[in-house]
């Protein structure tokens, strides 16, 4: 069925184009979709049809039709998987940065699910669908640990162990800023950001609780970044990202919470280029632990981090190193 959604344009927002304030709404839709609802004349401005370009002024009311989406099935795609673990029941990867994990708008293949269907021979279904049982995720550029399951009562057994918080989940995070105290708890609400739909917000009244645990691996002073190792109990969007971002701790790299400047700011020109060649956060999902849902058995699985994540960490060590000798 089409949904239809009625928005107030903001005044403090006047100037914009009005593709760029949906595409901003609307995450899940690229800018060409945001469009091609406009061309349609899906979109109305007080009533009427509209262009992509148009400036609005604020207090216009937009009445939006977003038709019913056609499913598309995802297709096996032989896309090379770095397996830690595999079994019958489940499989454990160490994802790559730029993976999407699931299919979804714009992105319907060349995902982590299209691979997975090739690779898996041994599906035995999910709801009565052939597919992996994807019980988490991971950002398409966070890199690290993820389990997926085969057959339905994996993976009735790892979304309940997830939800039981009994799940092991250990990231490694560079951010911008001394983090002061050696180790300390974030329990703050996440929502979809008031303004920017793209991103999500712990300064917002109302949102689902979200709790991150840090712990202080190392302080690079002079540069100002700190290497954490971080915990979650939960799971929402981008939660790392947006508790130290709304801390004012931005991970290194951080394209949509973080800013150019911050990159900009490092002295060390070698550093600076290592930041800027990185192109995402940098966040890694290192260890992974959870009672496996058919044996019982406690099973733990790590993965080092990724090589464009390691030169930053290495430069780091050894630069401080020979500054601290000297």
């Amino acid at each position: 069925m089409p949904s239809n959604h009625i928005l107030n344009f903001p005044p403090q927002a006047a100037g914009q184009r009005l593709d760029q304030f949906l595409a901003d709404q609307f995450p899940e839709f690229s800018r060409s979709q945001v469009k091609k609802l406009i061309d349609e004349q899906r979109v109305l401005v007080d009533g009427r049809a509209a262009k992509a370009g148009e400036k609005l002024k604020g207090g216009e009311t937009l009445s939006i039709e977003i038709p019913a989406p056609t499913p598309i099935a995802p297709q096996p795609e032989a896309i090379g998987l770095d397996i830690l673990y595999e079994d019958s029941h489940l499989i454990v990867i160490n994802k790559p940065a730029g993976l999407v994990v699931h299919p979804g708008a714009g992105h319907f293949s060349g995902t982590l699910v299209n691979a997975l269907l090739h690779h898996c021979e041994d599906l035995a279904g999910i709801g009565g669908e052939l597919r992996p049982g994807i019980v988490h995720r991971l950002d398409k550029d966070t890199s690290g640990v993820l389990v997926a399951a085969k057959n339905d009562a994996a993976h009735q057994d790892l979304a309940r162990q997830f939800k039981a918080h009994s799940i092991k989940r250990h990231y490694l995070a560079l951010v911008h800023g001394l983090v002061q105290n050696d180790q300390g708890e974030i329990d703050r609400p996440i929502s979809r950001h008031a303004v920017e739909r793209k991103k999500m917000s712990s300064r917002a009244s109302r949102g689902r609780r979200a709790v991150t645990r840090w712990q202080v691996l190392k302080r690079f002073d002079r540069d100002r970044l700190t290497l954490l190792d971080l915990t979650l109990e939960t799971g929402r969007t981008h939660q790392i990202r947006v508790h130290f971002a709304d801390l004012n701790l931005p991970l290194v790299g951080d394209p949509v919470y973080g800013s150019s400047a911050r990159t900009n700011a490092l002295n060390d020109t070698e550093l600076r280029s290592l930041v800027r060649k990185l192109g995402r956060q940098a966040l890694h999902a290192r260890l992974l632990g959870f009672v496996h849902p058919a044996s019982g058995e406690a099973l733990e699985f790590q993965a080092a981090a990724p090589p464009d994540l390691q030169a930053i960490l290495t430069y780091l060590d050894e630069k401080y190193l020979i500054e601290d000798q000297g």
